[in-house]
């Protein structure tokens, strides 16, 4: 018996790969349903060999499904994850809009699994994008020595901004080489041949929304003492975000060691050969599922520093893999509870 699964946001990018993970992983689905705005009712979607018509958000009855992953953005999050949750199924929500919710446990499976041991509101939050990757690399090696302080530049693909981002891309670069660059819609500047240091909306520390969140989120997955500072950097590549990466530790730890420890924990796969091209790129990040990490090596300028390169694909463990593998997780501990309907 398989469980009773809807996906909201069906037709975004995110969601589409959600559907193709649950399906890779084999996830044990007894019935599929893709959820989305009342624009795209009909929609045909793929779900391995089943094609599925997307259905109404507003029309949908959610009490006859066990679980629900979500990744239709925060105002959709807002107006309907506790709805939803309050009708009977565990939402997994990929918004931003839960994330802080003291009473919602923010997860990434390799690095805090216990926090879904209690779900008050039947909603767990995924983690942005950039977080998810940093944490998983972050995680043993501040099982090792406590971290003390984080700073990392990140290098973020425009799938980071949808569907809109990768087609402004695509028609600027096209455009360059033709009749000039159209003028940007989706980013503040051209993003063709550019890169641009800013995501999200500016705060009134003069960081972006986007670096606030690396911080905040990291404190609450990993450690609250952790202190972090982010700058973040749209680049122009279509999927996988990287991470240039250094870490202060409160104790000695060897670079060796470091790379060890790296090799031997969960989700991860270093690449590090100090030799050209003996490290991992987003294009080979690409349709896979672990956090590569490269370039690992002592950061001089701290007494007890290692700095390091981290790529993921965004589209998957910073978004619809992380969801899913959440899914596995509550499956696993035997926390899904599955309806039984007339």
């Amino acid at each position: 018996m398989g469980y009773r699964v809807a996906v909201v946001g069906a037709t975004g990018n995110v969601g589409r790969e959600m559907f193709n993970i649950l399906e890779e992983v084999k996830f044990p689905v007894e019935k599929m349903h893709a959820i989305a705005s009342r624009k795209s009712i009909g929609t045909e979607v793929s779900f391995g060999s089943q094609i599925l018509k997307c259905e109404d958000l507003e029309q949908f009855d959610f009490s006859k499904v066990d679980i629900v992953l979500m990744s239709a953005g925060g105002s959709i999050s807002a107006a309907w994850g506790e709805k939803i949750g309050a009708a009977g199924p565990i939402v997994i929500d990929n918004s931003s809009h839960f994330r802080m919710d003291p009473d919602v446990p923010l997860v990434v499976p390799e690095v805090n699994p216990d926090a879904v041991n209690s779900i008050p509101k039947n909603i767990i939050a995924n983690p942005n994008c950039s977080t998810a990757q940093l944490v998983v690399a972050l995680k043993p090696l501040h099982d090792e020595v406590p971290i003390k302080r984080v700073v990392v530049s990140t290098y973020q693909s425009v799938s980071g901004a949808g569907k809109e981002g990768m087609d402004e891309l695509w028609d600027q670069t096209k455009g360059v080489f033709v009749l000039g660059a159209p003028e940007p819609k989706k980013f503040t500047k051209q993003i063709a041949f550019n890169v641009i240091p800013h995501i999200d909306v500016f705060m009134d520390d003069g960081f972006t929304k986007e670096e606030w969140k690396m911080t905040v989120e990291t404190q609450k997955i990993l450690d609250p003492a952790i202190q972090l500072v982010a700058t973040c950097v749209r680049v122009p590549v279509m999927v996988g975000h990287s991470e240039s990466v250094n870490i202060e530790f409160t104790g000695p730890l060897d670079e060796d060691d470091a790379r060890e420890i790296l090799r031997d924990a969960e989700g991860i796969v270093v690449v590090d050969k100090r030799e050209n091209g003996g490290y991992i790129t987003p294009k080979e990040s690409q349709g896979e599922f672990p956090v590569y990490v490269s370039r690992i090596r002592k950061d001089p300028t701290v007494e007890h520093g290692i700095a390091l390169w981290c790529v993921a694909d965004n589209l998957r463990k910073g978004a619809a893999l992380n969801a899913v593998q959440i899914a596995q997780l509550l499956h696993d501990k035997g926390l899904i509870k599955q309806k039984t309907l007339a």
